[in-house]
């Protein structure tokens, strides 16, 4: 005879990036949550689907999800701080390589022209473009870095202090 009780599941599943992923498997567990499978999401290179399930009847469940959705608010915060050190890198680089494309474009327009001097003149502030958005990106990342990484580290203490919470409610529950 089986004498094991029935247990009621609901599950959840979510889309993250694949840096973030540990973060929401260990994170998840302090609501209640279980991994059951994480799989890579197809036509998203960097993102992973995770599957979780979780008792149905979990006690103090409306306070947990509350914290769930907190929780998800500050990865969320994460994710777009770090993107942020990229961003205005890229545009620069970007835009700079574009000017240098321009200033060859004139370059080669100077030279079928059959205007040799100009097409010097504008070949040197085109290479420059071409060469400097490596350099460019590099610096301003570096700095962004700098900027960003304290409030990336307040963010995790706030995400740390959300879980801590949602695992005392666990506790009272078990």
């Amino acid at each position: 005879m089986r004498n094991k009780a029935f247990v009621g599941y609901e599950y959840q599943e979510i889309a993250v990036k694949s840096g973030m992923s540990s973060v929401y498997a260990d994170g998840y567990e302090n609501f209640g949550w279980k991994l059951e499978d994480s799989y890579s999401s197809l036509g998203k290179p960097d993102s992973v689907t995770m599957k979780f399930k979780r008792d149905r009847k979990i006690r103090n469940k409306a306070e947990l999800t509350r914290l769930q959705r907190q929780f998800d608010a500050v990865v969320s915060d994460i994710v777009s701080l770090e993107s942020s050190k990229r961003i205005k890198a890229s545009i620069v680089a970007y835009i700079v390589g574009i000017v240098g494309t321009a200033f060859m474009a004139g370059s080669v327009f100077s030279i079928t022209s059959g205007m040799l001097v100009p097409c010097i003149i504008l070949a040197i502030p085109a290479f420059i473009g071409w060469l400097l958005p490596y350099f460019l990106y590099r610096f301003i990342e570096k700095k962004k870095t700098v900027a960003v990484t304290p409030l990336i580290d307040s963010k995790y203490d706030e995400l740390y202090t959300v879980c801590e919470k949602a695992n005392g409610l666990l506790d009272e529950a078990g």
